[in-house]
């Protein structure tokens, strides 16, 4: 068994690793597909996780898999099962876990950030984090799992409403994802900004009424042809991670709007506010942190074919080229990098 471990200062290394048999309650997965998130290009730069990381780990979080071996209390999977892994494990007993908001637990820790993950040929992973995923969806979509949950959640507090028109502001995976969830939730039209052609394009086959450029100048001018509507959109989702998209959300939002600031942004990046403007639009800004409890909509969303995913996967590597898969998913070339483990 190997794993292609993170040392810290940018630096990886395969090594052998010894799992041993599965504890009573555990799970042996043969992974098959990690994809690379946003989060691992933060650790790789030396910037936290959702939780701490502490080098040497296997990182990735965002993993399909195959059962090979079971614990013997295990009842909700066995061998040969396909499976997603939710990497998030809650204590259950803090204030937070005990109120309903256990994706702020005082002793949150992750699967492929602080334990052993995704980037190996094989993890061991409690069963409470299996989810079977039907096996004709293919590992690669089943491996979106875990940023379609993140997304389900984020989705749900944007506030979208029946006929609601929406921009959202960012065409990787996650802003594609989230046109796709915001049609779903009603919305009557929906915008992506974005200044890659490959990735405007590929919004408008997932559904998109238009795609916009946000360096082609009159942003406002663009949405408001786009839309029929000169007040802007009455929900944005920044979908980037900088403080310039984050001003763009805010710009963009119509009276009375929603703006979702749904990205991990940098350590420290800051935003002034247009305050008169929130004042005088009546605006509510809102974050969005994990996947707490909607792991399994994303895998029933999946299953079910209601999420296009294959659009998505443009770039896959091999175990030993997890650095140059981090380069290509840093890169406006790609949409989703995976790693194939078993490569």
């Amino acid at each position: 068994m190997k794993g292609n471990y993170f040392l810290g200062d940018k630096r990886f290394e395969v090594r052998e690793m010894h799992l041993g048999e599965p504890g009573e309650h555990e799970v042996l997965v043969r992974n098959m597909a990690a994809g690379i998130c946003g989060t691992d290009v933060h650790i790789y730069h030396g910037h936290k996780g959702s939780a701490e990381v502490t080098p040497p780990v296997v990182l990735g979080h965002e993993y399909s898999g195959v059962v090979e071996q079971v614990g013997s209390a295990v009842t909700s999977v066995r061998p040969g099962d396909c499976v997603t892994v939710d990497p998030n494990i809650y204590c259950g007993r803090c204030r937070y876990c005990r109120n309903g908001q256990k994706q702020f637990c005082e002793h949150l820790f992750a699967i492929g950030v602080n334990r052993d993950g995704g980037f190996a040929e094989y993890s061991m992973v409690p069963e409470s984090q299996v989810f079977r995923m039907n096996p004709e969806i293919g590992f690669g979509a089943m491996a979106m799992a875990e940023p379609l949950a993140c997304c389900v959640h984020g989705i749900g507090l944007s506030g979208i409403r029946t006929g609601d028109t929406v921009c959202v502001v960012g065409g990787g995976a996650i802003g594609l994802m989230m046109v796709q969830l915001a049609l779903l939730r009603g919305a009557a039209q929906v915008v992506l900004s974005e200044p890659v052609a490959a990735r405007r394009e590929v919004a408008l086959k997932l559904g998109a009424c238009a795609a916009i450029d946000p360096t082609a100048g009159a942003l406002k001018g663009q949405l408001a042809e786009a839309t029929g509507r000169a007040d802007g959109a009455d929900v944005l989702i920044e979908c980037v991670g900088r403080t310039a998209a984050a001003r763009q959300a805010i710009d963009l939002c119509a009276p009375g709007g929603r703006v979702l600031l749904f990205s991990v942004p940098e350590p420290g990046a800051e935003l002034a506010l247009p305050l008169f403007d929130v004042y005088k639009k009546e605006l509510t800004i809102s974050g969005s942190f994990i996947n707490p409890d909607s792991h399994l909509q994303a895998v029933n969303l999946l299953n079910s074919g209601r999420i296009n995913t294959d659009l998505l996967i443009t770039h896959t590597f091999p175990l030993a080229q997890l650095e140059d898969a981090i380069r290509m998913q840093m890169s406006a070339e790609s949409i989703k990098v995976q790693l194939l483990p078993q490569t």
